[in-house]
């Protein structure tokens, strides 16, 4: 796929050159702890890793072969990574116990903020979209301009905007028409709905970074501040209106990043990512704020922006060379976050704010795609760590994205190398951390590697555990525990298909296949086993593989060892197929597994979200039909762009 050729006033080529300053602006005033919070991160993190390199070189001794140093030398940057990971969740947990003393001031506000629009400031709230179901967005739509009606005021200070990119002429003539159900909706609403605007474009020059950069340029001296959206996004009313007052409140602040938790879809495989993300991302996102302060990141959808400061310092260069790692950003809103810090502007996170959802794959095959689209993204990023002016802590953002996705070749290569060891000498060795050296250092190494990569998923259940409102959002102590305990043994036989496919994403990326960016699928999908076997036989041929070498070792520790990962591997189809079912989904729901607090104390806006998806009754306006399509809209069978 080729990268289109994009005007240089929107995409200058990239120079290298940090842009200057905005007026009135200079770099966001830092307390002094932040360094020594980072020091805290970094480290106990380096001193595990030394401790981990320093147990096996006492229990095995420095390996005298290539392979053995190359299986030493793998095991201890993984084990870095891990070590990284678990204090983290340790960071977090001891930031959350010391409560508002490691709170910044935008938070400390956000928790006591009015949701009332002070008529200081208009905002937009912009949904990006490109072939999407329309249904299913101007349902979202309506849901958000009844949550900011119901907050009250005049509706004036927040217009809510569709800005599509699609060309299928037969998905964008639904669009306009469910459009225009929308606006005469509102105007039947009455006072306090939001303006309903829609926009499409004719180009597709930039993909969503252009589309919203070409909405600055049209529509930003409309508006102050610019709630950025994703097809899939809702937030409530008072989210949206908090934020323009955070924003109003603290002018240095460029860009307010929200975390929106995956909710509200019903396939096993969403039940138990939508339950794993709430259960283990508070700790970490609470290390994350801690530490990062005034140099945040943003995500690219959920956030409120400050249109001047995102217009004049956020413009995307046109990296040197050809995709994957050439040409057109495609993972560009980390990028636009560096940029802005390196203006001056603060870009904060609130990990507690609330009222902020998104949707997630509702299936292995699909989770996939995004990860192999977000991979090339990532490892693109490659070319814009050496861009000068960007912060150390913008840097360490795009460097840990790019590691995220390195690892997993280093993964494949530590179990097929350490595996090969094994066989050739009949011991496990590092491949097995430690549990067969029959040594005090060997257990020490054991012991220590086990509480580093079970560290993180403890930490956050007994967080939970430790409160009684936090267990009831879960559905109480027991469902909790059933629930933690079968989403980490699916989470056994997930992970090796995962890392095996990353790692091949990340391969292909750098011998330069570059990837479809299509539109996703965001519906409760069923996928056909025929779909399975032909997307995942390679994960089958790897897996007969393995299973054959031990088999042909003959030593029964080693099967032991290495049968969960060739077993996941071999039924990885069967993964696929049956986690992506929605009847099971629903019914571990019946059970009352797999709940998070949408499930037990559903916000409203969620109810009506769901309830337009049952009936229909939410996305079509009083008194009139629902319009249903035949089926999901697939892109690749529309019509031409008009």
């Amino acid at each position: 796929m080729s990268s289109p050729d994009l005007p240089q006033v929107d995409a200058p080529v990239e120079t290298g050159e940090a842009p200057a300053r905005p007026s009135g602006t200079g770099p966001a005033a830092r307390a002094p702890s932040f360094g020594l919070r980072r020091l805290a991160l970094v480290l106990p993190t380096l001193a595990t890793a030394g401790a981990i390199l320093g147990l096996a070189l006492a229990a095995y001794g420095l390996p005298e072969t290539w392979l053995g140093r190359i299986v030493l030398g793998l095991f201890t940057l993984l084990m870095a990574w891990q070590s990284f990971t678990a204090w983290q969740y340790l960071y977090g947990l001891i930031a959350t116990g010391m409560g508002d003393r490691v709170l910044s001031p935008l938070e400390r506000r956000a928790a006591t903020v009015s949701s009332r629009p002070t008529g200081l400031s208009r905002t937009a709230a912009v949904v990006a979209i490109h072939a999407e179901d329309p249904i299913a967005v101007f349902s979202a739509i309506r849901v958000m301009a009844r949550s900011l009606q119901r907050e009250g005021g005049h509706g004036s200070d927040i217009d809510i905007f569709v800005l599509s990119d699609t060309r299928e002429g037969a998905i964008s003539a639904v669009e306009e028409h469910e459009f225009a159900r929308a606006v005469a909706w509102a105007e039947r609403e009455g006072c306090g709905m939001p303006r309903i605007r829609y926009r499409r474009r004719a180009q597709n020059t930039g993909r969503k970074a252009g589309n919203i950069a070409e909405f600055c340029r049209s529509y930003g001296d409309e508006y102050d501040f610019m709630i950025v959206l994703d097809a899939d996004s809702l937030m409530t009313g008072a989210a949206m209106r908090k934020l323009a007052r955070l924003m109003e409140e603290n002018p240095r602040v460029g860009l307010i990043q929200t975390v929106s938790y995956a909710a509200g879809r019903d396939t096993l495989f969403a039940r138990i990512q939508q339950f794993a993300v709430r259960l283990y991302a508070p700790l970490s996102l609470r290390c994350l704020e801690t530490w990062q302060g005034p140099d945040g990141s943003y995500w690219g959808h959920n956030a409120i922006l400050r249109i001047a400061a995102f217009s004049q310092n956020a413009a995307l260069p046109v990296l040197s060379g050809k995709p994957p790692l050439g040409g057109e950003i495609l993972c560009h809103d980390i990028v636009e976050g560096a940029f802005l810090r390196r203006a001056g502007w603060e870009v904060r996170l609130l990990p507690e704010m609330g009222g902020t959802w998104e949707e997630m794959p509702t299936n292995l095959i699909d989770l996939l795609g995004r990860e192999r689209r977000w991979c090339q993204g990532n490892l693109q990023h490659i070319r814009v760590l050496p861009m000068k002016g960007l912060l150390g802590a913008s840097r360490w953002h795009l460097g840990v994205g790019i590691l995220g996705y390195g690892v997993y070749p280093l993964w494949i290569a530590f179990l097929a190398l350490g595996t090969w060891q094994a066989v050739s000498l009949r011991e496990l060795g590092l491949l097995g951390y430690g549990v067969d050296g029959g040594t005090p250092a060997a257990w020490g190494l054991a012991a220590l590697v086990v509480a580093v990569m079970a560290l993180p998923k403890l930490l956050s259940l007994g967080y939970v555990l430790a409160s009684s409102e936090r267990r009831a959002a879960f559905g109480g102590t027991g469902s909790l525990l059933v629930s933690a305990a079968i989403e980490q043994a699916i989470w056994v036989v997930l992970w090796p298909v995962m890392a095996l496919f990353s790692a091949g994403a990340v391969v292909s990326t750098l011998f330069g296949r570059v990837v479809r960016w299509d539109a996703q699928s965001r519906d409760d999908r069923s996928v056909p086993w025929g779909e399975a076997f032909r997307l995942q036989s390679d994960a089958v041929a790897a897996g007969a593989a393995l299973a054959v070498l031990v088999a042909v070792a003959g030593d029964p520790l080693l099967a032991a060892w290495m049968a969960p990962v060739a077993f996941a591997l071999l039924t990885s189809p069967a993964q696929s197929v049956l986690t992506s079912s929605t009847r099971l989904g629903l019914g571990s729901k019946a059970r009352g597994l797999f709940l998070t607090e949408d499930d037990t104390r559903q916000a409203p806006e969620l109810a009506e979200l769901h309830q337009s998806r049952v009936t229909g009754t939410a996305s079509a306006p009083a008194g009139e039909p629902v319009t249903w399509l035949p089926g999901p809209i697939d892109p690749s069978r529309a019509s031409t762009p008009r």
